[in-house]
Formats: structure tokens, C-alpha cells, sequence
């Protein structure tokens, strides 16, 4: 992630796709838009900068039966200079969450909704308290049962009814006492189940 506006975002660009592009061809890279990529109150300037790097900010795709829906978080966190933005992406959203024939159904965004418990006060790391509700109920309405999120640089995380939103620590740096790692998904006929690892104890390969 680079720090938009700022000097450091070019070369930080430029070492992203470098790296990137040693990436498998079959192995698909999907980018989660969040703050360090536009900005905790980001502007049409940041967004089009993001957008024309990186491609959309907001998407949807199909892995045979798991429709994936990928938001701007930003947008509910502080929205106020991109309010048409915002908006545009809750049209999208709503005809998207319209869709059926989905096995599971899962979003992607970069803020978690909360940490630990859907009613826990509002902080620098999650969506506001009456936002979040709406959202929540949305997407539990519309068949969302798995929200995965970061953000937080710490392995976090609870339900709200039947949905699960588990917040995943960061590759790098850590702000709490988890190290560095990833979250293996496995999906199945019957559930999305997860997994945090250590970059060192990462599996070469995951039994389904």
C-alpha cells in the first residue's frame, strides 16, 4: 500500500508491480482498495489516481458457485469529498446484492465494520456505529455470510447473527502481538472456513 499524495506513492507503484509480476499467470491478483490507497478522506483526484493504477474500486466476480463482492470502505468512513462516488457504489451494491444463484456469498473490504462485537463503540479502525448496523443488516438480508477485512494490523474479528467477519493482521507491520502471515480460505459445499498463518508455517498445499 502506498501513501497516497504523497512522494513516496510513484515508487512505491512502480516496486508493487515489479513485484507482482513474478505472480503465476494463473493465479488471479484481486486489489482491495483502503486508506493508504486514497487517502482517510479521499478526494475524486485520489480516487481516479487509484482507479487508473490499479482498475476499479469497487467489483464483483464469480468463483463457480461463490459471487465475491469487493467495496471502498473509505467511502463509509469518510465520504464527504466523493458523496457521488459513495453513492454510485451503493446503486451498484444494491443490484449486485440482487443477484442470485450464489453457493456462498462473501465480501472483501479493506475497514472492518467492527472489531469484536457489532455494538462496540465507534474507533479510528472500524465504521461508525450506525452505518455499520445498516450495512450489516444489508448484507445479512442479501445472504452475506463471510465479511473479510484488514485494516486493523491485528487478527480481530466476531459475528453479527449469522454473519462472520473475521479481520486479518497485515503481511507487514504488526501493531499488535501477531507476526506477519496470511488467511488461507477454504470453501466448500457446505461453508468458508479460514485459517491465519505465520508466514513460515504457510502450507504448500491445503486439503479441501
Amino acid at each position: 500500500m502506498y501513501l497516497a499524495g504523497t512522494s513516496l506513492r510513484e515508487p512505491q507503484v512502480v516496486d508493487y508491480k515489479r513485484v507482482f509480476s513474478q505472480l503465476e499467470n494463473d493465479i488471479p491478483l484481486v486489489c482491495v482498495c483502503g486508506n493508504h490507497d486514497i487517502g482517510n478522506r479521499p478526494t475524486h483526484e485520489t480516487i481516479e489516481a487509484y482507479r487508473s493504477t490499479f482498475g476499479a474500486d469497487y467489483f464483483s466476480f464469480w468463483i463457480g458457485g461463490v459471487h465475491c463482492i469487493v467495496i471502498n470502505t473509505q467511502y463509509y468512513k469518510d465520504g464527504s469529498l466523493v458523496q457521488d462516488l459513495q453513492q454510485e457504489q451503493d446503486a451498484w451494491l444494491d443490484l449486485e446484492l440482487k443477484q442470485t444463484g450464489y453457493q456462498h456469498r462473501v465480501v472483501f473490504q479493506h475497514i472492518p465494520w467492527f472489531l469484536q462485537d457489532a455494538t462496540e463503540e465507534d474507533d479510528y479502525f472500524t465504521i461508525d456505529r450506525t452505518t455499520r448496523l445498516t450495512y450489516l443488516d444489508k448484507f445479512r438480508a442479501s445472504g452475506v455470510k463471510t465479511i473479510f477485512s484488514g485494516h486493523y494490523h491485528r487478527n480481530a474479528g466476531g459475528w453479527y447473527r449469522e454473519v462472520e467477519a473475521p479481520v486479518t493482521s497485515a503481511i507487514g507491520a504488526q501493531l499488535g502481538n501477531d507476526e506477519s502471515g496470511l488467511r488461507v480460505v477454504t470453501v466448500n459445499a457446505d461453508a468458508v472456513s479460514h485459517k491465519y498463518y505465520r508466514l513460515e508455517d504457510v502450507p504448500r498445499t491445503v486439503d479441501l
